[in-house]
């Protein structure tokens, strides 16, 4: 079992930055792929970004290529998604979530979530 805490969402400007972190229980966090989706109200969630056990593999959606990174620190059990250039369009909940094995970009092939924490990016 995994369990996931998601924390650093805001209010931040057009043009900003913020850095989401995503805390996980367990002894073996380095198992896991990890990924961070979206969902802005009245829309299905979204992939935003994934990484392997190692970090030497990760995806991103087309729209935040550039923009955000995704990292990971085994030893602190947590991941990251650096977010800079923020558009309104990025606004929604952020939820990271947990998979064993290689990283998907498909949102029903993470067995682990967390409850998110909220990005709202104002023009």
């Amino acid at each position: 079992q995994v369990q996931l805490v998601e924390s650093g969402g805001g209010l931040v400007q057009a043009g900003g930055s913020l850095r989401l972190s995503c805390a996980a229980s367990g002894r073996t966090f380095s198992r896991y792929a990890m990924a961070w989706f979206r969902q802005a109200p009245g829309k299905e969630r979204e992939f935003v970004t994934a990484i392997s056990w190692s970090g030497g593999i990760t995806y991103y959606a087309d729209s935040v290529k550039g923009r955000f990174t995704i990292s990971r620190d085994n030893a602190k059990n947590t991941v990251y998604l650096q977010m800079n250039s923020l558009k309104p369009e990025d606004t929604a909940a952020y939820h990271c979530a947990a998979r064993e094995r290689v990283p998907s970009k498909g949102v029903y092939t993470y067995s682990y979530w967390g409850q998110g924490t909220h990005v709202t990016v104002s023009s």
